[in-house]
């Protein structure tokens, strides 16, 4: 199924309020919390939706292991990439 530009900006902003909820979590480690704004932001970029995803999967692939993250914050982690990844698969 092809999503239109309505849809998958529907997604993105799901996406996003799940990373504000992230970076807005003191119990989440700093460096967490500074590599999903960082992923919102190029989520968030202008340019082609496949590279803005590729790109904030990468991020949040790098911490997502974090030994210092909490169990909560590791499943919300989990459920952005899962659904960066639907995005990236569905273009």
């Amino acid at each position: 199924m092809v999503k239109d530009d309505k849809q998958m900006q529907a997604s993105v902003d799901q996406i996003t309020k799940l990373m504000d909820s992230l970076i807005s979590d003191t119990s989440v480690p700093k460096n967490v919390r500074g590599a999903v704004g960082e992923a919102k932001a190029k989520l968030n970029a202008a340019g082609d939706y496949t590279e803005r995803v590729s790109s904030a999967i990468y991020k949040i692939d790098e911490v997502s292991t974090d030994i210092n993250l909490p169990p909560q914050a590791r499943t919300v982690i989990w459920n952005i990439l899962s659904a960066l990844e639907s995005i990236k698969e569905d273009p």
